[in-house]
């Protein structure tokens, strides 16, 4: 595969080879969650693909369970070893598949080997997020047929081979989501561009329980300054409760920024990540800060708001929690240090530029 980008790295132009290696990097694999991804393209293509262990985010017990179970399904045969798996199958065929849990990257991988197989596959208790259904329409370009796409049901009709073409990658509602935070905490205003909105209800309406109001403006998202800040109680007076779950409820990977977020308005909310047991200790250093948080356990925090923040020295542990670490500094008294900033530059692209460009004091240490 030959990768050339064009225009700042806003475009990609791949150009597959004839015969592509079939075996992942060890080294690069083993830092990158998302290397897992090329198992069912390169098991389609190839017929075989060695899979190394996938590293990333440390946030807890990541199964590769349902990606197996689904490649399995459609004939594959795997062999597990200490440094990863190899996988093989002469011929994939259609299966009906039900995915045990409605993995993000289980469904992709399990998409791209199935548009290669012979006949018909169904794939139930599909993911349906924005970047699945983005896949999905991409390799509708490139010759495949899916239908249900937006559903956790799909239903592929396996072709011969895939061509080119062009596509354009949707925003991502994650990052929108973290920019919102930002301004609303900053008490600044932001305009967002090109948003993509309708893909935002959740992340938006569990915003504005936090007292955050945004504003249409076509495609655009206005951010208005000086906003309220403040939780809105649910019936009865009781204590609200920011809680995740698959698309399209509110995003697992969207809990970090929403705890932050949270500090600073006035009220009290639990915060409730049921994905993952490791994701909400980064918690500590937000206390050290003088966010008033109560862990209760692995997967719970009561927050307790509004609560000025002082700088202090932190440590990015992961993607999203490294973001709400940034958001966290720039509405903090005083100076702020963030160590392992690579977890951040992963998921934000030239982030201390883009910010720097709104008025943020934020430099990049060599």
């Amino acid at each position: 595969m030959q990768v050339q980008t064009e225009g700042d790295e806003e475009t990609v132009t791949i150009q597959a080879t004839k015969k592509p290696a079939h075996a992942l990097p060890l080294e690069l694999s083993s830092r990158l969650r998302g290397s897992v991804t090329f198992a069912g393209p390169l098991l389609a293509r190839c017929g075989k693909v060695f899979l190394p262990r996938p590293g990333g985010d440390r946030i807890g017990r990541r199964r590769l369970d349902t990606h197996m179970l689904a490649l399995e399904a459609l004939g594959a045969k795997i062999k597990e070893s200490r440094e990863g798996f190899e996988l093989k199958a002469k011929q994939l065929k259609g299966a009906d598949i039900l995915l045990d849990e409605a993995s993000v990257t289980g469904t992709e991988n399990a998409v791209c080997a199935a548009v290669l197989a012979q006949g018909t596959t169904l794939i139930r208790n599909a993911a349906s997020e924005p970047h699945v259904q983005g896949l999905c329409r991409l390799l509708v370009k490139m010759g495949a047929k899916i239908e249900g796409i937006g559903s956790n049901i799909l239903q592929i009709q396996g072709v011969k081979k895939l061509h080119g073409t062009q596509f354009r990658v949707s925003p991502d509602y994650l990052e929108v989501g973290s920019f919102i935070s930002l301004a609303a905490v900053t008490r600044g205003e932001v305009l967002i561009q090109d948003a993509d909105i309708p893909n935002l209800r959740m992340i938006r309406m569990v915003f504005s329980r936090l007292g955050i109001q945004t504003v249409e403006q076509g495609r655009d998202l206005l951010v208005p300054a000086k906003q309220k800040l403040r939780i809105q109680m649910d019936l009865g007076g009781a204590i609200p409760k920011i809680e995740d779950a698959p698309w399209p409820a509110f995003p697992a990977d969207m809990t970090s920024v929403a705890l932050v977020t949270a500090t600073q308005c006035r009220g009290t909310i639990l915060v409730h990540e049921k994905m993952f047991e490791s994701r909400l200790y980064f918690t500590d250093p937000l206390i050290t800060m003088g966010a008033r948080i109560v862990l209760c356990d692995p997967h719970r925090a009561v927050v307790i708001g509004p609560e000025r923040l002082r700088g202090s020295r932190l440590v990015s542990p992961d993607i999203r929690a490294g973001m709400a670490m940034l958001i966290a500094a720039l509405c903090a008294e005083g100076e702020s240090e963030i160590q392992n900033i690579v977890q951040i530059d992963r998921g934000f692209s030239r982030i201390d530029e883009r910010l720097r460009s709104l008025g943020a004091r934020i430099q990049r240490q060599s």
